[in-house]
């Protein structure tokens, strides 16, 4: 049973990915395990191609009024918001603006632009002159949703590397549970930038190829782009964000506890929040990043947590990481299972590797094209740089 003082439901998602522009286009290309979108670029990293997962064609122009804000960051989540628009709409009514808060997750904000503006300056002695500080202030991200719905309740941004969009989702189930709002907009949103991948090639953490979590043949993860946005309320309709576990396990600036045990905590605190044991969770999206540290302390910390853990899948190698959007995009990769089950069955997305599993690895199952489970919760991990580990449990609505 859920407790009603916790209760938060995520009753509407909008998302857009390299797999696609809208949650109808993803999903049977998330369920395909779908690898086709990647590209290549050359720009981001000196003297190197780098595979990407990177959001293609044009995206919503950024109203005059908030130029200020006008970067890719916040084009990609205006698409993502406008698919939710009337589902916001009507919440802003029914309980009033100042009753609607806003929360985002985001690492880069609008740092691309920021990058293309300084050349601009080491080039011509001038900033850009489309450039404002807004674009690459963090709270920017929050502030841009907030003036664009025109809500007044509370609205600010969170940064806490890759589990930002995770977190983002549970300040939005303690607002809900706080009283402080009726309604909150919660998602994130992450552009490919420069600086970011020149930061993971310095630490020797991406890949020349598409990145091949749990394989003896992984070499590090590959960077994407996406947005994701949810209108999370209190009640039992759709899809109930039902358990949460946060740790800060603090062991490394970049790297986590070799032995996991910050996600093991965060996984078993969700579990205890969510009133469920370990054998009730019918799916586990990994945080899957491909690089040598991260999934030999992932693999043993899911054994350890789960004995048996149900059969898992990272889903990077369909939409790269996103990196502060991971969290929000994983758990809305679980909110589309739970919105199109068939009949009694979950579809699972698939773990897509080169199928050479590393045997030194924890054995964890992973799940494989077709694959189906039944309707239970399911469960997401996100575990950003300094021990920040987030992990959610979705569950069905009440029918």
């Amino acid at each position: 049973m859920t407790d009603t003082s916790t209760a938060c439901a995520l009753t509407a998602m909008g998302m857009v990915n390299a797999l696609g522009r809208e949650p109808d286009e993803i999903w049977p290309r998330l369920l395909a395990g779908d690898q086709s979108h990647f590209c290549v670029r050359e720009d981001l990293v000196p003297g190197r191609s780098l595979v990407v997962a990177e959001v293609s064609g044009p995206l919503p122009t950024v109203p005059k009024r908030l130029s200020a804000y006008a970067c890719r960051n916040n084009a990609l989540m205006l698409a993502a918001l406008e698919q939710i628009d009337v589902e916001i709409s009507e919440a802003r009514r029914a309980f009033g603006p100042e009753r609607v808060g806003v929360v985002i997750g985001t690492s880069t904000c609008g740092v691309s632009d920021a990058e293309t503006a300084i050349r601009a300056q080491v080039e011509t002695g001038r900033l850009a002159p489309t450039f404002h500080y807004a674009q690459l202030e963090f709270g920017g991200a929050a502030s841009f949703v907030a003036e664009f719905l025109g809500t007044e309740g509370p609205a600010y941004t969170i940064s806490t590397a890759c589990s930002s969009g995770a977190r983002a989702l549970v300040s939005a189930r303690s607002l809900l549970a706080l009283g402080v709002c009726d309604a909150v907009v919660c998602g994130a949103a992450d552009s490919l930038c420069g600086l970011t991948t020149n930061g993971f090639t310095a630490l020797q953490a991406i890949s020349d190829r598409i990145t091949n979590p749990c394989s003896v043949n992984r070499d590090g993860l590959t960077l994407g782009e996406g947005s994701v946005v949810f209108l999370a309320t209190r009640g039992g309709a759709g899809v109930q964000l039902r358990g949460i576990g946060e740790s800060s396990e603090a062991h490394h600036m970049s790297a986590p506890d070799p032995k996991g045990l910050g996600a093991e905590q965060a996984m078993r605190q969700a579990l205890a929040d969510a009133r469920l044991e370990a054998g009730e969770i019918a799916y586990l999206n990994l945080h899957g990043t491909g690089t040598a540290l991260n999934d030999a302390m992932e693999c043993p910390a899911v054994v350890r947590t789960f004995g048996s853990p149900p059969p898992s899948s990272s889903t990077k190698p369909l939409v790269g990481h996103t990196l502060g959007a991971a969290g929000g995009m994983e758990a809305g990769f679980c909110w589309l299972m739970l919105e199109n089950t068939e009949g009694a069955d979950l579809l699972l997305p698939p773990h897509c590797y080169d199928g050479q599993l590393d045997e030194a690895l924890a054995d964890v199952p992973l799940a494989s094209k077709g694959m189906r489970a039944r309707v239970a919760p399911v469960m997401t991990n996100s575990f950003g740089f300094g021990g920040n580990n987030c992990t959610l449990v979705l569950a069905p609505g009440a029918s």
